[in-house]
């Protein structure tokens, strides 16, 4: 396949009229500068690379709002947490694949290219393993592909409620896997990727949900290629508790007990020393930031000045998906930091003057390390996933080079969307800043949504 785009942001910055040859496994072979047109793809403006969102629990779209009635003894992460348990009691695998294709959906036409869904449904309502013990992780499967988005799914080891091996609660029933059953999974789900196309990752939910013991057989066992995953740090509580159960905070314990390197994924990390954060960052780990729903549950700020004084690598998620669009979560990434300083631009850098560029394209690129997918650039090797910008759109018209990215990630959402097409693996997946299926995932999720609020 040959493409044709009028201008596209490469590494090394804006090119014009840029032919992007692209093999059948969606990856670029040859990027040209100064080409002619003929006998390609004429792409309709300017094109960026797409963001992968590397964190997301797809069935919590579906409770988005719900949490939000303030409790006689005020709100937290933990109560808002006893009102996802109760909702997700109610959700069937079909109900978990309606959500999932919708918030796909969604996702694509907000200009992300891949999801790593942080994949911790393992049981039914009741806590018994379903017959098909990929039930439902096929069904996460099947809604990715509905939707035409890449996929890392990362299943997730969940055994423990807290630190030092203290039994589930009953509304982790659902969750609950031993680790020989978490192992099989991955087994099984390796040979599943390979027919299916998708990709794969490995997690342990937490250090409160899985013993030394058992990410200590995890990391012995699975693939050396594969990313981790883990959630951590994300609250005080989290905190005082590793300390009671270890004498180290849990990212202090990570370096020090499993090492870190570019194959972790640390999502939220919220709550670092500032020794943590330099070594964290210097070990080649990314950090996970999901500025909207740490905003929303309450978590506090993450360390960016640090992080970036060391270095370190961050990606964007959804997470609980109260907003899913990577330019509010970069506004927010960003933004936090301008209160805390009351300065602005922050992200900018004297070589990188425009923020909203450094931010997007330092996102766009988090995945490419330590197994995860070869996304984030407009060239030779990684897979063709970008975003086309529509220019005539009223929010960027008459800007340019990377002017242009500050003002389409700066910018309101209001009025027509500046991504007139998203692209995955070089083929187009929306048009007009639509998908084809589009309107109806909306009407199933909005069907689905309405029972599951109504039981």
């Amino acid at each position: 396949m040959r493409l044709f785009a009028p201008q596209a942001r490469l590494p090394h910055g804006w090119a014009e009229n840029v032919l992007i040859e692209v093999d059948d496994r969606g990856l670029i072979t040859a990027v040209t500068e100064g080409a002619s047109p003929d006998g390609a793809t004429r792409l309709p403006g300017p094109i960026l690379p797409a963001i992968p969102n590397l964190h997301s629990h797809a069935f919590q779209r579906g409770m988005a709002g719900l949490g939000e009635r303030r409790g006689a003894e005020g709100d937290d992460f933990w109560s808002w947490r006893e009102v996802m348990y109760r909702f997700l009691d109610r959700m069937t695998p079909e109900d978990l694949e309606t959500v999932a294709a919708r918030l796909y959906v969604e996702m694509v036409e907000a200009g992300y290219s891949r999801v790593c869904e942080f994949h911790y449904v393992h049981n039914d309502a009741q806590g018994r393993a379903y017959a098909d013990p990929l039930e439902t992780a096929r069904a996460h499967i099947r809604a990715a592909k509905t939707a035409g988005i890449a996929l890392t799914l990362v299943p997730v080891l969940y055994s423990h409620s807290n630190f030092g091996g203290q039994p589930p609660k009953h509304g982790q029933r659902r969750f609950i896997q031993s680790t020989d059953a978490y192992l099989a999974q991955i087994e099984a789900l390796g040979i599943e990727a390979a027919r299916e196309g998708f990709d794969l990752g490995v997690s342990v939910h937490s250090l409160r949900a899985a013993t030394s013991e058992q990410i200590a057989e995890v990391l012995k066992t699975v693939p050396a290629t594969l990313p981790v995953h883990i959630h951590v740090a994300e609250q005080t509580k989290e905190v005082d508790d590793c300390l009671a159960w270890s004498g180290k905070r849990p990212v202090e314990w990570l370096l020090d007990n499993v090492g870190l390197d570019a194959r972790w994924r640390l999502v939220h990390a919220t709550h670092m020393t500032p020794e943590e954060t330099r070594r964290t960052a210097e070990s080649g780990a990314v950090a996970v930031v999901c500025p909207t729903t740490e905003g929303n549950l309450g978590d506090g700020f993450f360390d960016v000045d640090g992080w970036f004084a060391a270095g370190g690598a961050f990606g964007i998620g959804t997470d609980s998906h109260v907003s899913i669009d990577p330019r509010e979560e970069l506004r927010w990434f960003e933004y936090a930091r301008r209160l805390r300083h009351r300065k602005r631009g922050l992200a900018a850098t004297p070589s990188q003057p425009y923020p909203g560029a450094r931010l997007w394209l330092d996102a766009a690129a988090a995945d490419d390390r330590g197994g995860g997918a070869p996304t984030g650039a407009i060239a030779p090797g990684k897979l063709a996933d970008f975003v086309v910008l529509d220019t005539d759109a009223p929010l960027i018209g008459g800007r340019s080079g990377d002017a242009l990215i500050d003002s389409f990630v700066f910018v309101s959402n209001a009025g027509p969307s500046p991504i007139r097409e998203t692209w995955i693996k070089g083929r187009r997946v929306t048009d007009a800043g639509r998908h084809p299926q589009s309107e109806q995932t909306a009407r199933a999720y909005a069907e689905t949504v309405r029972r599951l609020a109504a039981d």
